[in-house]
């Protein structure tokens, strides 16, 4: 009898420890496992090469300065432009091929930088971020009306040159593009050595949900590009005006969620009730053995 017992003080304490571990590895893994996942399903269409991620940062957002290195921090999505050739007046070649975007956020505000290639600077060059409003589908040309998808509304952040500031608009197709009474679009552009870069900056909620895109954290929304060169032609024309632009296809954004560690405290309280319930049984053997 006395043999069971100082054998089982021995084995009992290591099937303790190896079931809390256990218990401990069950919890952590899935918790691993949900950090690498998104917060929310990714769309079959979203990739890293067509999905712009703004991850979460903590200070200010660099929303006046379109060349500050934080910018580096940020991943970059690439997405190529093409000719506005389906609705008058049509533009059968656009100076602009592709462009870059960069994201970040605060929790509060949304950053979005722009970056393209176009050999002059120009008064009137310009560019503009496009989403759409609320559950209803649009069409990324203004919202256009088209044989499948009901037209607009979209929300269009807008920045010319020119006029050295972020405008904000909606549309529901070609013709009806109007100014917002309220802006809440910031803009500023900065031009060097044959490169535009340019930041918009807006809160990601805000208090008009029929005119404004709502950017929930950790949920995708579609999100388009046009860019306009304004280099002007030998009879004084601008080369780029209107509905004569480089313009991209719906493509996906996303706010990064911050991290949740909800996994880690559940762990942290199963390690505890197991070594609890460890020490509960080892003093209970101790007294048995010397009963």
């Amino acid at each position: 009898m006395k043999f069971m017992k100082h054998g089982l003080s021995r084995i009992v304490p290591n099937i303790v420890v190896g079931v809390w571990l256990t218990m401990g590895l069950l919890i952590v893994q899935p918790v691993l496992a949900e950090e690498k996942a998104p917060a929310s399903a990714e769309p079959e269409s979203a990739s890293e090469s067509n999905a712009v991620s703004a991850p979460l940062v903590k200070g200010g957002l660099p929303a006046d300065d379109p060349t500050a290195a934080v910018w580096n921090s940020a991943p970059q999505a690439k997405f190529p432009m093409s000719p506005q050739v389906h609705w008058p007046n049509r533009i059968l070649d656009a100076t602009v091929k592709d462009l870059s975007v960069r994201a970040l956020h605060d929790g509060t505000n949304v950053a979005i930088l722009l970056e393209y290639a176009d050999p002059t600077e120009d008064a009137d060059d310009a560019a503009a971020i496009e989403f759409m409003v609320g559950d209803k589908k649009a069409h990324f040309a203004h919202g256009q009306p088209m044989l499948q998808v009901e037209g607009g509304p979209v929300n269009i952040w807008f920045w010319r040159n020119k006029d050295a500031k972020g405008v904000d608009m909606n549309a529901m197709g070609f013709g009806t593009l109007k100014t917002q009474e309220h802006q809440d679009v910031k803009a500023k552009g900065a031009y060097s050595n044959g490169t535009w870069k340019v930041v918009f900056t807006r809160p990601l909620e805000t208090g008009h949900l029929e005119e404004d895109t709502q950017i929930p954290m950790g949920g995708f929304i579609n999100i388009a590009f046009a860019v306009w060169d304004g280099k002007k032609d030998v009879s004084g024309a601008v080369k780029e005006k209107g509905s004569q632009k480089a313009v991209s296809s719906w493509w996906n954004f996303r706010a990064e969620a911050p991290p949740n560690y909800t996994g880690y405290y559940y762990a942290a309280i199963a390690v505890g009730l197991a070594l609890g319930f460890q020490f509960v049984l080892i003093r209970n053997l101790k007294k048995g053995n010397r009963a």
